[in-house]
C-alpha cells in the first residue's frame, strides 16, 4: 500500500511546481529593469512650467520610456538562471550639474520667473533676470577684448577679486604726493656739506721738509759737499713752497740759490708756482722774479719748469725732470736731469749765455724707514758754451764726474 501511494503522488506534485515557476518569472524581470537603488529618482520635467527642453539647441535628451510600460516578456528557464549583472545607472534628467557651459538664457520658450526658488544669478557665467546674455569667458575668446572699456574698479581689481560686493580696487599707486611728502631737491633737508663728526680733515693745512740730497761728493780735481731741498706748508688748493741747492768745494761756498713760490693747483697732480730767487755764493747775488709749473707727468715723471727775470734784463731758465725705479719696496734707483739756461753772460757770476750746463746723476737709496734713507751715486756736470770757457780760465774741468755718497729724508 506504501508503495502504490508514492507512486501516485509524483505525479501531482511536478505541474504545480512548473506553474509556481512561470507565475515568478515576470516578478523576476520586472526586477531587473528597475533602476538602482543608489541612483537618484528620476525628476518629472514635465512639471516644471515653461521649460521646454526639447527645444534646448545641442542638448540631446536621454531616450524615455513610452508612457505605458511593456510588460516583460516570458523567458525561459535557462535565461532566468543566467546570473544577473547590474547595468549602469543612467543620467538623471534632473543632474543639471554635469552641463558645463550652458546658457539657460539661450534656451527658448525657457521662463525664469517661473521657476520658484531658483536663483540663476549666482550661476557662474548666467545673467540675472532681465540682462543680456554673455557667453562664458575662456583664455581663447579674450582675444580683442579692449581693458580700457572696462570699469577702473574691474582693472585695477585682481583676478577673481572684481565680484566682491562693495569693494572697490583701485589703482595701488599713482595720484599726487602730498605737498610735504619730499623736499624739491630730495634732499629732505640734508645739507650737501660734510656730516657732523664725520669731517675727514682732507684739506686741513699741511707741512713736509724734504731734504732730498745731502752728500759729500769725491771728483778728480776737487771734493766737496751738495745739498737740495724743498718743503711746503698749506692745502691742497693752496701752498707756501720753497726750494734750495747749492754746493761748497775748496773750503768755500761756490753756488747756491733760494726760492720761495705760492704754490696753486691748477689740475690733478699739477701746479703753478709765482714767487722769487735769490742767488748767493762766488760773485755778486742776484734776485729773480719767477714763474713756472710743476707736477707728475704720465709713467710718474716728476717735472719742473721755471723761468726767471730779473734787473738788467737777465732772464733764466731752469728745467728738470726725476724719476723713481723700484727695484724692491725699499731699494730705489732715482734717476735725475737739470738743464739751466740764461739769457745773457753774466762774466762776474762766471755764467754764460745759452744752454749754461746739464747735470745727471743716478742714486741708489735704501729705505732703512720711509722717512730715512741712505744713498750711493754718480754725478755727471758738463759745462757749455761760455760757461766752460769761464770753467777753463778757472782751472776747472768741463766735464766733471762725482762719486757721491748720502742721505735723502723728510719730516
Amino acid at each position: 500500500m506504501n508503495t502504490n501511494r508514492r507512486t501516485t503522488s509524483i505525479p501531482l506534485h511536478r505541474p504545480l511546481l512548473l506553474a509556481a515557476l512561470l507565475l515568478t518569472l515576470p516578478l523576476a524581470a520586472t526586477a531587473q529593469s528597475a533602476p538602482a537603488s543608489g541612483s537618484t529618482p528620476s525628476m518629472d520635467m514635465s512639471s516644471m512650467p515653461g521649460m521646454d527642453h526639447g527645444s534646448m539647441p545641442g542638448m540631446t535628451m536621454p531616450a524615455t520610456a513610452s508612457g505605458t510600460r511593456k510588460p516583460a516578456t516570458k523567458a525561459s528557464v535557462n535565461k532566468a538562471k543566467k546570473k544577473h549583472v547590474p547595468a549602469p545607472p543612467k543620467p538623471s534628467p534632473s543632474d543639471m550639474g554635469d552641463m558645463k557651459g550652458m546658457d539657460h538664457s539661450t534656451m527658448p520658450g525657457m521662463d525664469y520667473s517661473t521657476m520658484p526658488g531658483m536663483d540663476h544669478g549666482s550661476m557662474s557665467g548666467m545673467p540675472a533676470s532681465g540682462q543680456p546674455a554673455v557667453p562664458p569667458a575662456s583664455s581663447s575668446d579674450m582675444s580683442g577684448m579692449d581693458h580700457g572699456a572696462m570699469p577702473k574698479a574691474e582693472q585695477g581689481g585682481m583676478a577673481g577679486m572684481g565680484a566682491m560686493s562693495g569693494m572697490t580696487m583701485g589703482p595701488m599707486q599713482g595720484g599726487s604726493a602730498p605737498p610735504n611728502a619730499r623736499s624739491a631737491d630730495y634732499s629732505d633737508g640734508v645739507g650737501y656739506g660734510s656730516m657732523k663728526g664725520m669731517d675727514m680733515a682732507d684739506n686741513a693745512p699741511l707741512g713736509m721738509l724734504l731734504i732730498d740730497r745731502l752728500e759729500a761728493f769725491h771728483g778728480p780735481d776737487a771734493n766737496g759737499q751738495s745739498w737740495e731741498a724743498q718743503g711746503w706748508y698749506g692745502n691742497d688748493s693752496n701752498k707756501l713752497w720753497i726750494r734750495t741747492e747749492g754746493e761748497r768745494s775748496r773750503g768755500k761756498l761756490q753756488d747756491g740759490d733760494l726760492e720761495a713760490f705760492w704754490n696753486h693747483a691748477v689740475a690733478t697732480y699739477w701746479s703753478t708756482q709765482l714767487g722769487a730767487r735769490h742767488d748767493f755764493g762766488e760773485g755778486p747775488q742776484r734776485n729773480w722774479a719767477a714763474f713756472g709749473v710743476q707736477g707728475l707727468a704720465p709713467y710718474w715723471f716728476g717735472l719742473e719748469a721755471t723761468g726767471y727775470v730779473g734787473a738788467s734784463g737777465r732772464t733764466a731758465a731752469r728745467l728738470r725732470a726725476d724719476y723713481e725705479l723700484l727695484f724692491t719696496q725699499r731699494l730705489i734707483l732715482q734717476p735725475e736731469l737739470e738743464a739751466n739756461l740764461y739769457g745773457k753772460d753774466d762774466p762776474e757770476r762766471r755764467i754764460g749765455s745759452g744752454l749754461s750746463d746739464v747735470q745727471f746723476g743716478l742714486r741708489l737709496r735704501y729705505e732703512i724707514r720711509r722717512q730715512f734713507a741712505p744713498y750711493i751715486g754718480v754725478n755727471w756736470v758738463r759745462r757749455i758754451g761760455t760757461t766752460a770757457d769761464y770753467a777753463r780760465q778757472d782751472g776747472q774741468p768741463v766735464l766733471d764726474r762725482q762719486v757721491a755718497v748720502g742721505v735723502r729724508m723728510w719730516f
